[in-house]
């Protein structure tokens, strides 16, 4: 099956072929030329779905778009689903956002990573196939650390290996990431066969 991923960022695209590796698929890159939909979703899940829809219809073609970021609870959960759009126009800049956020709270900042994906087959009918979520729990580094990875990576610290995910090579960081898991989920349930499609 040839689906589309619904994404340009290239750190994402990687970590998605790396998890659907052995699935029974061949992953199309995403028409650059089709404007991108506006995110409107309260939750990664609806953006997700939004996104699948909406690249769907627009290519024809199966498939797969996710939405994910950081969820901080000393922060009431943001910057959650506005993470890409939280001020700053590097991730240095973020950070540094973020770290003057956090100050007046007590460490840990406990916080996870957050993924949820939604598969679409069927781009007449516009209807999601299947949608699954998944997170990584963790803390928020007293610093940034490790030049691995992309994103608030360098921040989000996993206790289980004493690092951040910005210190893990790809590999180490596809085992344990949201965007791992999640994708991992699709792989098993591409590979169950094609009595799960419509």
């Amino acid at each position: 099956m040839e689906i589309v991923v619904a994404t340009t960022n290239p750190g994402k695209i990687r970590e998605i072929e790396l998890a659907l590796a052995g699935a029974p698929v061949r992953l199309l890159p995403l028409d650059r030329s089709i404007p991108e939909p506006e995110e409107t979703g309260l939750t990664f899940a609806d953006n997700a779905a939004l996104k699948a829809v909406y690249y769907a219809n627009r290519m024809g073609l199966p498939t797969v778009a996710e939405d994910s970021g950081l969820a901080i609870d000393a922060l009431g959960g943001r910057p959650g689903v506005l993470s890409a759009r939280y001020p700053g126009d590097t991730y240095a800049e973020k950070f540094a956002n973020l770290y003057r956020e956090l100050a007046a709270h007590p460490q840990p900042w406990t916080a996870r990573f957050v993924c949820a994906l939604a598969f679409v087959n069927n781009a007449r009918d516009g209807a999601v196939t299947f949608a699954c979520e998944a997170a990584v729990e963790g803390e928020i580094a007293p610093e940034p650390r490790g030049a691995h990875g992309f994103g608030y990576d360098p921040i989000f610290f996993y206790p289980p290996s004493g690092r951040t995910t910005g210190e893990m090579v790809d590999d180490q960081k596809l085992v344990v990431s949201h965007r791992g898991k999640a994708f991992r989920i699709l792989a098993g349930w591409l590979s169950a066969g094609p009595t799960n499609l419509p």
